[in-house]
This record gives structure tokens, sequence and C-alpha cells, in this order.
């Protein structure tokens, strides 16, 4: 599958594109900002899109290691004042929002959001994969070892690429007799995984092809980049592009990132790679 229909907007996938993050939050790992407000987000936004992002991931919860979740009503708190601004300010942008809670999906589809980045695969809300059939609404299928408050504690796998691939290809097809049939997977970097295991899977990340579904990927400023570079989140961006374009190369189609000029360039360059191949 080489595009999505996002409620009446094609996107075509046949080349990669960028989904720039918009963390709502006071505790996300990199972006965080306790003091942020309404004209904060939105500046970034307008930034995002004028950098070429395709996509606009909003977050109302942090999924860094040992986050706590909060409950709907405060991830819709959060979110729900952004999400009606940029449809307002942007009506042609799409929308993704990043939570595994049916009452938020519920909620930000009804609003005229176009995609749902669910990092639990559907496992900590039983309810939300009947929300997204009946929305006819792209999915993203994570993997996640645990929950974000232990996933880092001892992830435990007997082969990390394998065991994925086992995981994915049931979930797909489990989402596809749920009625959901625009799936996309992010085999979900960091998400309880060691800095090995993390590697493991971008050097053979071509194999989740297989699947034949689009997939999403998410290295933007991670510890698998910063812990190797003995750096920071915040120093991590020039590993992020480099590892980047090993995902471009190794089938990914979306990337997520925190830095959206520095990945659409990246796209770009793989794409003339390509035409010259």
């Amino acid at each position: 599958m080489n595009s999505l229909n996002c409620n009446g907007k094609l996107v075509d996938l046949s080349t990669p594109k960028v989904m720039g993050i918009l963390n709502v939050t006071p505790d996300s790992f990199f972006d965080g900002n306790p003091q942020a407000n309404l004209q904060v987000w939105m500046d970034k936004t307008v930034k995002m899109i004028a950098e070429g992002a395709a996509i606009i991931d909003v977050g109302g919860m942090s999924s860094r290691p040992g986050a706590k979740l909060v409950d709907p009503e405060e991830e819709l708190a959060r979110i729900v004042p952004v999400i009606k601004q940029i449809l307002k300010d942007f009506p042609d942008i799409l929308i993704s929002v990043d939570t595994f809670q049916s009452k938020v999906a519920h909620t930000v589809l009804d609003l005229g959001v176009h995609l749902i980045n669910d990092i639990s695969a559907g496992h900590l809300d039983e309810g939300l994969w009947e929300i997204i059939s009946r929305y006819d609404a792209p999915y993203v299928l994570m993997h996640m070892q645990g929950k974000p408050e232990t996933m880092q504690a001892a992830p435990s796998y007997q082969n990390v690429v394998k065991d994925l691939l086992d995981y994915f290809d049931q979930r797909v097809h489990l989402a596809r007799k749920a009625g959901i049939t625009q799936l996309i997977i992010d085999p979900g970097f960091g998400f309880g995984k060691t800095v090995e295991q993390n590697y493991q899977l971008l050097n053979q990340l071509s194999l989740f092809r297989l699947l034949e579904v689009p997939m999403l990927v998410g290295l933007s400023r991670k510890s698998m980049i910063y812990k190797v570079l003995g750096t920071s989140p915040d120093q991590a961006l020039n590993g992020t592009t480099a590892l980047h374009m090993v995902a471009l190369q190794q089938g990914a189609q979306l990337l997520r990132a925190h830095d959206v000029k520095e990945a659409v360039e990246t796209c770009k360059l793989y794409a003339q790679l390509m035409i010259n191949k």
C-alpha cells in the first residue's frame, strides 16, 4: 500500500513523508515544556509546516521511559485547543494524534483529525479498534514491550527481529479482522528495547516489508543515538539524520521527527539517490 486515504485527503507514500512531532506535554523527554501555551505550540506548528511536514502528530501524554499515564480528560484538555486551532488555521494539513485511549481517539476523530498513532497497538484500551474501524482512519500500530513506566527495566527477546515480525503479523491480522483497513507499522525504537536491540532492528528493518504495509520510524533524538555518542538529546540531531537515511534505505516511508527541516532534506536526498540508482 503506497497511499493513505485520510478523511478524503490522499497521501502518496511512494516518496517518503515527514510527520512532525508536536508534544503538548510538560514532561516529554526532549521538548516537554510546563510553561508552554497555545501560542508556543502554534508557532512550532507553523514552523514545521513551513519546513515541509506532511503530518503534524499531536501528543498529550509523554511516553518517555518512566512516564506516568494520564487520564483521557487530562489528555483531551491538553490537545483539543491545539487541534481546533490547527484545523482552523491550516485546514489542508493532516493531523495525527498520538494516543492509545479510545475516548481520546473518538473525540479527536469527531473533530476532524486524520490519523491515530497508538504506541500500544491496541493493547492498552480494548475499545480503540472499534473507534478506528468506525471512522476508517489510518492507524499506526507500534510495538512496545510493557508500558512506558516499566518498558526499559529489562527488555527481553529470543530474537528481536523475528519476535517483532511475528508480533506485527498477528496484530495486522487481528486489526484487519476488526475492520481496520489502513494500517501502518512502527517498530517502536526505544520502547522496551536495549541500545543493541535497537540497532539489530534497524539493521534488518527491510524484512518488515514482507508485511506489505507502510512503515513509520521514530528515531528522533532517542537514547539509542545519544548513549552511543556520549551526549544528550539536544546534541543528537546529527545522529538522528544519519540514522534517518539508514531507515529510508531499509524501507521506512514515514519519518516521525522533532526536526522537520533536516528530516525533509534527508527524504529529498534519498529520493535523488533512488532516481540515480
